[in-house]
């Protein structure tokens, strides 16, 4: 094969983002989820994450962290000391005993020369200056660190602060019961897009992200990406629909089958 050809080849290859690291493996967002992530050929991780009371910024999915039938700990009405006690891994196996909650610089470590992250921020806009921080000491080079949240402000504050970082709206869709329409509509997601000057939008993988939806997100300008795909056909008709990227709980899996 031409050397042309081979480049275009590469060019073409799917960008996989794995979903909280490589969530069926391991712990969801945990060092060992990421670093499997990475070993299974990801070009980027996905991460959700906190500010605490004290202001240092955690990495886990939900605000309120349950332990057991009893215990439960609300990550902003906590210190990081607090929550780096607690166990993380043990639901997911015996072998991920005593797994625990690493912040966001633990996490960046982590991620190889080339490679991306993608930082879902969970809670306000608060914790941007922390954020800022961190990307600053973190040694990582421009355009490795990609924002993404649900919360529209969130995104606006971003990239009036920091307009060379990228920025992408997230949402999923849901239907309105009185018009049977999908939302948000395309035309909401636009102005949502030009309101918070993000990069791109990208949604959960659903029938109304279709083609003539993607294709209205491209046309204006904006990079569209889907979540959040297991199954080779799902994956490989969203790239035909113009996806820039894939996030996946399977980055291994999803890499050997769509390489085929």
């Amino acid at each position: 094969m031409p050397l042309a050809e081979i480049k275009s080849v590469k060019q073409k290859q799917p960008f996989l983002v794995a979903h909280r690291g490589s969530s069926q493996d391991a712990p969801e967002n945990t060092l060992p989820a990421f670093e499997l992530a990475w070993q299974q050929g990801a070009d980027a991780i996905e991460g959700d994450f906190h500010l605490t009371r004290d202001g240092e910024i955690v990495c886990v999915h939900d605000e309120i962290i349950r332990q057991g039938i009893h215990t439960q700990k609300i990550v902003q009405d906590s210190d990081l000391d607090e929550l780096k006690l607690l166990d993380v891994g043990s639901r997911f196996g015996k072998r991920w005993k005593h797994v625990r909650i690493p912040t966001i610089a633990e996490v960046f470590q982590t991620i190889p020369q080339g490679k991306k992250i993608y930082i879902e921020i969970k809670c306000g806009p608060l914790i941007l200056p922390k954020l800022f921080e961190e990307l600053d000491k973190s040694g990582l080079t421009q355009g490795q660190a990609i924002i993404i949240s649900f919360n529209a402000e969130v995104i606006y504050q971003m990239k009036r602060h920091a307009p060379d970082i990228k920025a992408f709206f997230l949402s999923n869709f849901k239907k309105d019961r009185q018009t049977g329409q999908f939302k948000p509509t395309v035309e909401e997601v636009l102005k949502i897009l030009q309101r918070t000057h993000a990069d791109g939008f990208s949604s959960k993988a659903h029938k109304a992200a279709d083609e003539t939806f993607i294709n209205r997100i491209l046309d204006n300008g904006y990079e569209y990406h889907v979540w959040t795909i297991d199954k080779v056909k799902t994956a490989t008709r969203f790239i035909r629909m113009g996806a820039m990227s894939v996030t996946t709980n399977v980055p291994g899996y999803l890499r050997k089958e769509l390489h085929k």
